[in-house]
């Protein structure tokens, strides 16, 4: 199965598979920090043996971005619109189009910027797999890419 198809997959069997308490939609800046130009809202969550689960979406206006950061679980999204463009720690750049899933490895290690170079809206689907009360980013500096 395409990772395409897997991703729907992955977020209904996390949704479905644990109680999810339902949290009101309310618009709030993205957690990572120093970014610009995103917007998030929370559409579940829950605490299962020891891990948050939560789902949210995420978006990036034009020109905007996440700000560098790292999380501490392991994050699956969907690219519901626009094309994401993502720099690594290694400075690499990943393009993920609509319809792409994204996979973030936990820990500093794993430090990335998320930008939106298009010209419209670029909205993620993500589902956040921390360590229970985990801030879902960790701020962190400029591995030294020359980007914010």
């Amino acid at each position: 199965m395409d990772g395409i198809r897997r991703m729907p997959l992955l977020l209904a069997v996390a949704v479905t598979a644990v109680p999810l308490t339902m949290v009101p939609a309310v618009p709030a800046i993205a957690a990572a920090t120093p970014g610009s130009g995103v917007t998030s809202r929370t559409i579940a969550q829950t605490t299962v043996d020891g891990r948050d689960y939560v789902l949210r979406e995420i978006t990036i206006w034009p020109g905007g971005s996440t700000g560098w950061h790292y999380h501490d679980g392991t994050l699956y999204a969907l690219v519901k619109q626009g094309t994401l463009t993502r720099t690594l720690a290694d400075c690499a750049t990943v393009t993920h189009p609509r319809g792409s899933v994204v996979v973030e490895q936990s820990g500093p290690g794993n430090v990335h910027i998320g930008r939106n170079l298009g010209s419209t809206a670029v909205v993620l689907e993500a589902l956040y797999v921390n360590p229970a009360g985990s801030p879902l980013a960790q701020d962190a500096p400029s591995p030294g890419c020359g980007l914010g």
